[in-house]
């Protein structure tokens, strides 16, 4: 449908879905919580080693900032309602209880800001640049929310609160390598799968 005044077709909503867009959220949701399934290896400090962060890089990187973030709102919202997918088969009441809390919390902020600057490097995805999209958003924004809160739920100072992230490093960088080395594949089997940020499309 054109609009009648001056013949152009109406500006797309961006942050409408489609039923293939739930589907695909869903998907990953349910891939996040089964990556909470293997089992964790919990640190001194009460903060556990787990993939569930792996599947949020996917989520951001795969699914882009629209469903992306709708994958882990449902993650989020299943854990909050009782279920037990977080890692340990924890509840996400339980884990907004514990020292955990900022891990959990972060990875709303996590998946935005890789979905949102994956999105800004399509059509085309690149590998190197997305394991650095991956590296912020899913180290860097996830370590910051743990961090704060281990401050406020441990009593951790900021110097003992960051120290807590040292053993994660090595894993995490892992991660972003594993995650962009799969979007990349997907991405040039499915083109599309995420609209382009910051650039104009040609008709």
């Amino acid at each position: 449908m054109t609009n009648i005044a001056n013949g152009t077709a109406p500006a797309a909503r961006p942050w409408a879905l489609s039923l293939a867009d739930l589907v695909q959220a869903a998907v990953f949701a349910a891939l996040i919580a089964v990556l909470g399934l293997t089992p964790a290896i919990n640190l001194s400090a009460g903060v556990p080693i787990t993939l569930q962060s792996l599947g949020v890089m996917l989520a951001g990187a795969v699914l882009g900032p629209k469903k992306g973030t709708l994958a882990v709102v449902i993650f989020m919202v299943l854990a909050i309602a009782g279920l037990p997918i977080l890692s340990g088969g924890r509840t996400g009441l339980v884990s907004l209880s514990a020292p955990t809390a900022g891990f959990f919390v972060g990875f709303l902020p996590a998946v935005i800001v890789i979905g949102v600057l994956t999105a800004m490097m399509m059509p085309k995805y690149n590998i190197a640049l997305g394991i650095v999209v991956n590296l912020i958003g899913g180290m860097a924004v996830l370590y910051a929310c743990g961090t704060i809160g281990l401050m406020i739920k441990a009593d951790m100072s900021l110097g003992a609160a960051l120290a807590t992230n040292g053993p994660f490093v090595a894993g995490d960088i892992a991660k972003a390598v594993v995650a962009a080395l799969i979007a990349a594949p997907v991405h040039r089997g499915r083109p599309g799968l995420i609209d382009p940020l910051g650039r104009r499309r040609h008709a």
